[in-house]
């Protein structure tokens, strides 16, 4: 492999190590780190954290997706970017994503559950402050939860 795609760089701007907070009352926090694979052909994320508090809402002690981890890769023939998602409760998801002016952006089309998530990089590119959402029929969207991801320094 010659190397990356040059329609791949913008996601330069994720890679690195990063503290994930939901704001969820009662979870903890998680790690994410973003890492080129292959020459720069895909870009992966791996998501873990600790044992999910038993201050955490019922739902998450139940569903904690993690260890979970993501490929981005490239089409280019169109230019568009996919998601390759799985995690630990052996989900498997292709999203589309995009990332332009310092706005990330993932989502997916699923017959009785679509998701959005839109994550604005600020503070420099060390924070990234997204929101998850969920639409049963892809017209009435709610909040899921908001995600903040915060570059790890160390």
């Amino acid at each position: 492999m010659d190397g990356r795609n040059p329609a791949l760089a913008r996601f330069d701007a994720l890679t690195g190590r990063w503290a994930l907070q939901a704001k969820v009352p009662g979870l903890g926090a998680a790690r994410s780190e973003f890492t080129w694979l292959e020459g720069g052909a895909y870009l992966r994320q791996h998501t873990e954290s600790g044992p999910v508090p038993d201050t955490a809402p019922l739902e998450w002690r139940r569903n904690s997706p993690f260890p979970a981890t993501s490929l981005i890769g490239l089409d280019d023939a169109t230019g568009e970017c996919a998601m390759l998602y799985a995690d630990v409760r052996g989900v498997h998801r292709v999203y589309r994503t995009t990332l332009d002016g310092g706005v990330w952006r993932v989502w997916r089309e699923a017959p009785g559950f679509n998701q959005r998530f839109t994550g604005e990089i600020c503070d420099g590119g060390d924070l990234i402050e997204g929101r998850w959402e969920m639409s049963e029929d892809g017209l009435v969207w709610r909040l899921d939860f908001e995600l903040t991801y915060t570059r790890d320094l160390a």
